[in-house]
């Protein structure tokens, strides 16, 4: 009897790359505006030019294949095309928040092991000059002209006509996103390119309402969530529009004078809108979809945006480790029972809630929201005894508690590290910062634990109320006694003018607790 060696066959197709689906789409609307901005508009065929551009000059100071780069850099087309180099040139794309300290961000390229970081100038040269002074003689390169490093954009410029190409292959590292670091050092989050590229197209365009031939305006940090909506817009045919930073009053009138038919806030930014008068005087009717996510909405704020801004309202919900996980669309928000879910998991993405044994919990319990998934990361970088106890019975623990109702509709209550336990009993911020925001003078709540000798941990709440708006802590107290009861009322309200947030635009409770509790640890 003899044993045939059967070889097998080679794969047919291993994964996209971001280089083949972004040269793709650019080459397809040569003619159409891409990206517009303050400094002017670009093109998809200049925008896929000035990519080739890029690729030459970065071979140019000796960057290639297998290399990691940091950029930082606020929303402009030039940015993003510098990224898309990096990643059609077999690197690793690394942002850097701009609005990040500067030790978190020399941390980010020393874990990394960059081997170059590209700044932009016009915007971020007091630390593109601070990043070349602490980097250890780490290659600091300016978009733009600069006192730290060459200029990209004039090298660029200079090189003529460069045909963009994509020279990386499925198995190269495209991405290492960091967390924000709220609870420590930030975290590598790495990613080859069939699992960006899927994010980056796949996933949006499946179970997000984006509009055909949208016009997005990008004002959240392109660097992050906001950034995975630029290829979806271009696939569709549409146009970037680019605000660096936000300003109430120039995203109004951005959207009324473009006719903006999409965009992305975080709640923080949408509460800032519904508190700006000019609001109700502006014309909006161009707007199809208003996508907010990051960290909950409060329900009563988000009713009254429906309200004055319309039935645009679609909430996305996900983590860097792993995005997207849910959706909450726009047909979703008519339902009052919807108000304060994060919605139903997209269809990529499968969801389970464990308990900490890594049970499956009962119908309508909470329980900590893990997932599976082709947008999940692979590992946090260098970090292998972490990347194990987060995959741990064989999902990716998001670190987030949830409950679903029988439609598989999830509503989070909270963090489990920001699960208070007061008297013995367990305590969601969630619930109290639902409670308190539906009083009539609260525009944002942020409830957060404190430690306590009796109670172990006592229920703590900072808000800001709504301009022009008056009521006091014990109103505020007896308010969330009456709807949510003596356990979770907090035992102090605290009235501030602001609330601090982290670099994402999440309200930063460590920075509170720090603040109005100097001498507890929690």
């Amino acid at each position: 009897m003899t044993t045939e060696t059967v070889t097998p066959a080679p794969a047919l197709h291993s994964g996209a790359t971001m280089g083949s689906l972004v040269l793709r789409t650019l080459r397809r609307y040569p003619d159409r505006t891409a990206f517009v901005s303050a400094t002017g508009s670009l093109s998809y065929a200049a925008t896929a030019d000035l990519i080739g551009r890029f690729q030459h000059v970065l071979a140019a100071h000796g960057l290639v294949r297998g290399m990691r780069v940091g950029l930082l850099a606020g929303n402009s087309a030039e940015a993003w095309c510098a990224g898309m180099a990096v990643q059609a040139s077999g690197m690793a794309t690394s942002w850097l928040h701009p609005m990040g300290s500067v030790e978190d961000q020399l941390y980010q390229l020393a874990d990394l092991d960059a081997a170059a970081c590209i700044v932009d100038a016009h915007g971020h040269a007091g630390r593109g000059a601070a990043l070349a002074e602490g980097a250890g003689g780490l290659p600091v390169l300016g978009l733009g002209p600069s006192d730290f490093g060459p200029d990209l954009l004039a090298e660029a410029a200079a090189a003529g006509a460069v045909t963009a190409r994509d020279l990386a292959r499925p198995e190269d590292i495209a991405l290492v996103n960091y967390t924000g670091g709220t609870t420590g050092r930030p975290k590598g989050v790495m990613r080859r390119h069939p699992a960006v590229s899927f994010i980056s197209l796949i996933a949006n365009l499946a179970d997000f309402e984006i509009p055909e031939a949208p016009r997005y305006l990008a004002v959240a940090p392109i660097t992050h969530v906001a950034g995975t909506k630029v290829l979806p817009v271009l696939a569709r045919g549409g146009t970037v529009h680019l605000l660096d930073g936000f300003a109430p009053d120039a995203v109004l009138e951005t959207i009324e004078r473009e006719r903006i038919s999409m965009t992305l806030f975080v709640p923080t930014m949408v509460y800032a809108l519904l508190d700006r008068p000019e609001l109700d005087r502006t014309d909006l009717s161009s707007l199809e979809l208003l996508l907010y996510g990051a960290s909950p909405m409060s329900p009563s704020r988000l009713v009254e945006g429906m309200e004055r801004i319309g039935p645009v309202f679609s909430q996305l919900y996900g983590q860097t480790e792993c995005y997207p996980i849910s959706v909450l669309r726009r047909a979703d928000h008519a339902d009052p029972s919807l108000m304060g879910s994060c919605g139903i998991p997209v269809s990529t993405v499968d969801v389970t809630l464990l308990d900490g044994d890594g049970n499956e919990v009962p119908p309508g319990e909470p329980g900590e929201i893990c997932v599976r998934g082709p947008g999940v990361m692979e590992e946090y970088w260098k970090k292998p005894g972490l990347t194990a106890e987060t995959f741990a019975h064989g999902r990716l623990h998001t670190g987030d508690v949830a409950r679903a109702d029988e439609r598989g509709y999830l509503t989070i209550v909270d963090r489990t590290k920001d699960m208070i336990i007061s008297g013995g009993f367990n305590v969601f911020p969630r619930e109290v910062e639902d409670a308190l925001s539906s009083h009539a003078a609260v525009a944002m709540a942020a409830v957060f634990g404190i430690v306590d000798e009796k109670w172990g941990e006592a229920v703590t709440a900072a808000v800001v109320l709504r301009p022009g708006a008056t009521a006091t802590p014990e109103e505020l107290v007896r308010h969330v006694r009456d709807l949510k009861g003596a356990v979770q009322t907090p035992k102090a309200v605290h009235v501030l003018d602001q609330l601090p947030t982290t670099a994402v635009g999440k309200i930063d409770k460590k920075a509170l607790r720090k603040d109005l509790a100097p001498d507890a640890t929690a």
